[in-house]
């Protein structure tokens, strides 16, 4: 608990940097939501900081089932894109590993000039070797940029499980299994992301009628945009 409650002081620290910083551009900090377990983390943090801050959740449109009702549930201000998920495949083909276009259009966009985001460097060697240190500047084009702070970049999973767990923090149902047990282990995102390192397949064996979704759309783009002799 005594290594916890440090991590927790030096979060705090981190956030109350980052106000400092978005407070020259006259603006609060912005909480990246996503309705996972280390964004419901960093939001706590942010409330107990006591710093100025706007929770902001990018609505993708194919988050796991009650994960709006989850952001809604902790008065995280929802931002609606332009056109969802599948009217992306509709219009660019299915995504892949390498053409990220659902990310740079859902997710990947510039709302304030400071941001505070739960990414932690333990969930994989990319992140590790990519996020070196709690700040950085993301630059979304040659006019638009990003001061990125990410609080809990040293925390273990165990970290996160013991602040949650003391807390009492309730995450999204994604996380519960069958007996109400949390299974810290689960990571909620896009279902039938490319990414995963099943490329998405056990979302689509589990939830069919989203398949045939992406088939759907698939076959619309198909149609729309054969070459016709």
């Amino acid at each position: 608990m005594k290594e916890l409650k440090h991590k927790v002081q030096n979060a705090i620290k981190i956030l109350k940097i980052a106000e400092g910083e978005a407070q020259l551009h006259g603006q609060p900090v912005e909480i990246a939501y996503s309705g996972g377990k280390d964004s419901d983390v960093l939001l706590q943090l942010a409330k107990e900081s006591g710093i100025a801050y706007r929770a902001i959740y990018k609505n993708t449109t194919i988050d796991p089932k009650g994960t709006i009702k989850h952001v809604r549930d902790n008065n995280v201000e929802v931002l609606q894109p332009k056109m969802s998920f599948f009217q992306l495949i509709e219009k660019k083909g299915f995504p892949s590993i390498f053409r990220r276009f659902c990310c740079q259009t859902l997710k990947e966009y510039k709302v304030l000039d400071v941001c505070a985001i739960g990414i932690r460097t333990e969930e994989s060697v990319r992140r590790k070797k990519r996020y070196t240190t709690f700040e950085q500047c993301k630059l979304y084009s040659k006019k638009e940029s990003v001061r990125q702070y990410f609080p809990i970049w040293d925390w273990k999973l165990s970290d996160v499980k013991q602040f949650v767990e003391d807390r009492k923090i309730q995450l999204a149902p994604h996380y519960y299994r069958e007996d109400g047990t949390i299974d810290y282990t689960r990571r909620l995102g896009c279902q039938g992301c490319p990414l995963k390192s099943d490329r998405g397949i056990a979302d689509f064996k589990a939830q069919p009628k989203m398949l045939k979704a992406w088939l759907r759309a698939g076959v619309t783009y198909t149609h729309t945009h054969t070459c016709k002799i």
